[in-house]
């Protein structure tokens, strides 16, 4: 039996079921370097998922890996009742970076917590359970996460903390107002957002959750403005918006440093986690301080914020800022999207190629236009021969997601898009 096979036995019997694992024969990571990863059969893989988004800067990056062993070298936790210097300089430069006036930053392990978080103080603040989520959503595993999350196949309890109202997202390619062009199709989404909060909502909901680009949901990009004009609406009615950036944020969309700057407005609260740490477990929400101190009760993290992640994380997000990877996500992934659409042209099981920077989703579909899970799973499969890793996703899970770190080569990534042609068309 290889390595993988025994691996693949021991997790079968002590892991949960319902946790996925890639591939038929699935693999484990053991080592990388900048946006290469080797398995622990000493198989050599270009990497275009990064840990599901999270491994931002690629791979044993110097600056990160010696700010890490220099804290590891003093001690690995302190307790968040202490004050903690790293924290307090990443608080500084994520509230500034936020965008948020008058911002203050708490600490958390996860995206799934920081939106649990979110979703606390903003409901709290509001003095109403009543929420409003896009469908097509993902916010996370938790229970409060769970009951925003907009995808039946990531929705496991119908019970809630909430009472939720899903509101259209900027799904075109399967929506009834997807043949309509830009302006019209946004105009029909807040026609349909008005509506549903008079017949749907008890009172005013205290909030809008969303990603500026659903990720799991297989990298649903609305049009540019689609947000401005939702939040119109929630500003009439007092209801607060959460932008979930844990999978846009730090710069992926090239474009921008957050997903929602395309839509030109202000977030009231913004969550972020993945990218921030490299691997590193840190998430976190911003909000201002009137909402953030808005909570009446104590509350800490543990590990939140803890030494050893913000040390981390700062010399991450510094190594981030200082080579500008967001103009290289911008470079980079235009010129992945000037390979993939023509290729989508040519190919038929490719119905729609979407994104921004390095978050690029390709919908693949069957003769008639219906959504083809069977080859989103059969290029994975392929891709993976070819040397290459991607993710998959969508609500229907046909489509496949593209997300490298943010320091890839164009060199790089015609060589991840050759190798990506050639798995389109085995499959």
């Amino acid at each position: 039996m290889g390595a993988h096979a025994d691996l693949y036995e021991r997790h079968k019997a002590v892991l949960p079921g319902w946790a996925p694992l890639y591939y038929e024969q699935p693999i484990a990571i053991v080592d990388g370097d900048g946006r290469w990863v080797i398995d622990a059969e000493g198989n050599r893989y270009l990497d275009f998922f990064g840990g599901i988004l999270v491994t931002m800067t690629g791979y044993k990056v110097p600056e990160v890996v010696e700010a890490i062993k220099a804290q590891a070298d003093k001690m690995l936790h302190t307790s968040t009742l202490y004050l903690i210097e790293s924290q307090i300089e990443l608080a500084e430069k994520v509230a500034e970076l936020s965008g948020i006036p008058d911002a203050k930053v708490f600490f958390t392990n996860s995206g799934t917590e920081a939106n649990d978080a979110a979703l606390m103080l903003a409901t709290t603040y509001k003095r109403s359970n009543q929420v409003l989520a896009l469908r097509g959503s993902y916010h996370g595993k938790s229970h409060s996460a769970i009951a925003v999350t907009g995808q039946k196949a990531w929705s496991g309890t119908s019970f809630s903390p909430f009472q939720v109202t899903y509101v259209h997202g900027g799904y075109k390619l399967r929506s009834p107002f997807g043949h309509l062009p830009d302006d019209e199709f946004i105009a029909a989404c807040v026609s349909d957002l008005r509506d549903l909060l008079g017949v749907a909502a008890a009172g005013s909901p205290a909030v809008m959750i969303a990603e500026p680009i659903q990720g799991v949901g297989g990298f649903v990009t609305p049009p540019d403005g689609f947000f401005k004009a939702m939040k119109e609406v929630l500003d009439e009615n007092g209801i607060l918006f959460i932008a979930d950036e844990v999978q846009t944020g730090w710069g992926r969309t090239g474009e921008h440093f957050w997903g929602y700057q395309a839509h030109d407005i202000v977030p009231d609260l913004l969550t972020f986690a993945k990218g921030l740490g490299n691997g590193l477990s840190i998430g976190g929400v911003v909000a201002p301080a009137e909402i953030m101190d808005s909570y009446p009760a104590l509350g800490i993290s543990t590990f939140g914020g803890n030494p050893l992640a913000t040390a981390g994380a700062l010399a991450n997000l510094e190594y981030l800022l200082d080579n500008d990877l967001q103009t290289n996500a911008l470079k980079v992934g235009n010129r992945l999207m000037q390979n993939l659409v023509p290729l989508s042209e040519e190919l038929e099981v490719i119905g729609e190629v979407r994104g921004k920077g390095l978050m690029i989703g390709v919908e693949l579909v069957n003769g008639d236009g219906s959504p083809s899970p069977e080859a989103a799973a059969a290029v994975l499969e392929a891709a993976r021969e070819e040397g290459l890793l991607i993710g998959k996703g969508g609500l229907y899970g046909n489509s496949l997601r593209l997300a490298p770190p943010l320091s890839i080569t164009e060199q790089e990534a015609d060589e991840g898009f050759a190798r990506l042609e050639r798995a389109l068309r085995e499959a």
